[in-house]
């Protein structure tokens, strides 16, 4: 009996892929570089790079690590921002079979030192923007060796002129001592004078390690092979076909980081497959300079979050450029807030869709039809997904009813690295993984997220999870208890709350946010403090952070029922 969701496909989209075992990421590179060997493959900053040159620099890059004893299963972690480098990078590890640790640059040292040792990372390629922050860890790490970049590297004159201003105007590098570090634009041209020794790959190896939180607050490497990246690949492609004309070539706009699961699959490789030119934006923040950058392209495809599209409909200039050649504007990561979608097809003229998945699912498993605009739901599973919604018990609830969302299918990860018991609790016996979100089903297959079964907050995208802000903040001395949640927010969909218990009765929120500050990364700080006498708990002692999340979770009912 097929799923009620595939008697509204879109036209033209099966409703399953076929997968051949014996690919790898790398088999579907070598045919882009034959097929589109001339075509533009990434700009950033008004450079360029071809499939040709991608090609030529990945080798260069990867012959070179093959000659520092990189080989297959070594993993090696990548941390920079949009630029050039990045998928010089991501493909040269992939071609000698390497795993690619993708590293959030805006880390604190404390979460740089636990990714570098729970990946067991033996070299690092990091832009100098986040060095001194590498230098305070590095002894305490098994990396042996560090690959510094700089945001205008391989840009010619106009990016020295990019360093310059960054080293000392903006003043964007701080001051660090790596004296063992080697630069990118050396080791490629060392490597030039070297020969990459092919090594053969299959959809059973290990691609990348993507870290995500855990309910424990120890954020977890989810394993994913080149198998399930071509899986999602595939299914992507099959979704996205019937509105893209593949035989001419696609423009993307890339502003959400390569770092993150959603930008690296759909914008970095995605459009590798299908001969696309990715544009990448380093710092989105800057909307005027983005919406400048952007406005150089006739684009047929973004991609983005709630928060951005939002920023992007508030500038003036942004308003005027020409849209017609827009065919797909997809948000991820964070909820899609209908208002925004109705106010991006005012503007644009085209439909705002959504898409929903996890690091544990490569990412997609999830997407509303692209020729329609987001209105709260999430849309219906893609090809090859199997999607049930399950009560507390295990068994499957009906159309209406709300259920934990589940999912089956060649995307979703093996399990996560080092954690056996971890990859346990996520699987149900019939191998569907528990996503923790809750949600329901209408009588067309279209899911919409109703809560959180887990305590985890999204933050413009990212994972926070409540344990490791508290356990951030009970190190302060005048804190004797506290618990973090998520609350709305129209800007992020969500902040962090923290509800505290002083320890000390002069302890004010100024001070509290300013500590977390040196220990967070930026979007995990709390942006709300609410101090009580006492935390709601259970028999035994346990903070019910239900009970604190009940009118942050009845408030963001009440804006969707609006």
């Amino acid at each position: 009996m097929n799923p009620i969701w595939l008697e509204h496909y879109p036209e033209g989209v099966p409703a399953t892929v076929n997968l051949d075992p014996s690919l790898s990421i790398n088999t579907l590179f070598a045919l882009s570089i034959k097929q589109f060997a001339e075509r533009p493959a990434y700009s950033c900053m008004g450079h360029t790079v071809t499939f040709r040159k991608l090609d030529e620099l990945s080798a260069a890059f990867g012959a070179w690590l093959q000659s520092q004893g990189i080989t297959k299963g070594s993993r090696v972690a990548l941390m920079m921002p949009n630029i050039l480098q990045y998928p010089v990078c991501l493909f040269a590890l992939l071609r000698i079979g390497a795993i690619v640790v993708n590293v959030n640059p805006l880390y604190k040292a404390r979460e740089l030192q636990y990714q570098l040792n729970d990946s067991g990372a033996e070299m690092i390629v990091v832009a100098e923007n986040f060095a001194h922050t590498l230098e305070t860890v590095l002894d305490k790490t098994q990396v042996r060796r560090v690959i510094l970049t700089t945001i205008g590297e391989e840009m010619g004159f106009k990016g020295i002129i990019i360093d310059f201003v960054l080293r000392h105007l903006t003043k964007k590098v701080a001051s660090f001592s790596l004296p063992n570090a080697v630069y990118f634009t050396d080791i490629l041209n060392r490597g030039r004078r070297m020969k990459l020794t092919p090594v053969e790959t299959d959809s059973a190896d290990i691609a990348f390690l993507q870290y995500t939180g855990g309910t424990t607050g120890v954020p977890k490497g989810a394993i994913l092979t080149h198998g399930n990246i071509i899986a999602n690949l595939s299914q992507v492609l099959a979704w996205v076909k019937p509105f893209l004309n593949l035989d001419e070539r696609q423009i993307m706009i890339t502003p959400l980081p390569l770092y993150h699961v959603f930008s690296m699959v759909a914008n970095c490789l995605l459009m590798m497959v299908i001969g696309a030119e990715s544009v990448l934006i380093t710092n989105p923040r800057n909307i005027p300079k983005m919406v400048k950058e952007i406005s150089r392209y006739k684009f047929s495809i973004i991609t983005g979050v709630n928060s951005l599209f939002n920023a992007l409909l508030n500038n003036s200039d942004f308003r005027k450029i020409d849209f017609s050649s827009l065919r797909i504007s997809l948000g991820g990561a964070m909820a899609l807030q209908p208002a925004t979608a109705k106010r991006w097809r005012e503007v644009t003229g085209k439909p705002l869709s959504e898409g929903y998945g996890l690091s544990e699912t490569s990412p997609a498993a999830i997407i509303t039809r692209l020729d329609a605009d987001s209105c709260g739901s999430i849309g219906m599973p893609i090809p090859s997904t199997e999607v049930a919604l399950r009560d507390d018990n295990g068994k499957d609830v009906g159309v209406g009813q709300v259920g934990e969302l589940c999912i089956r299918g060649p995307q979703v990860t093996q399990g996560y690295w080092k954690r056996p018991d971890e990859t346990e609790r996520a699987k149900t016996a019939d191998g569907f993984f528990l996503t923790g979100d809750m949600a329901v089903m209408d009588e067309r297959g279209q899911f919409t997220i109703v809560d959180r079964k887990k305590d985890m907050i999204l933050v413009s995208g990212f994972n926070v999870y409540p344990t490791e802000v508290e356990t951030v903040a009970l190190t302060h001395p005048g804190v004797l208890e506290c618990a973090a949640i998520g609350v709305p927010d129209e800007r992020t969909g969500e902040v962090v709350k923290l509800f505290v218990v002083k320890r000390n009765p002069e302890l004010t929120s100024e001070e509290l946010i300013k500590f977390c500050r040196s220990n967070l990364a930026g979007y995990k700080l709390p942006r709300r403090i609410e101090f009580r006498e006492e935390l709601p708990k259970n028999t035994i002692g346990k903070v019910l952070r239900r009970e604190l999340r009940q009118p942050a979770v009845e408030e963001n009912v009440a804006k969707k029922s609006a």
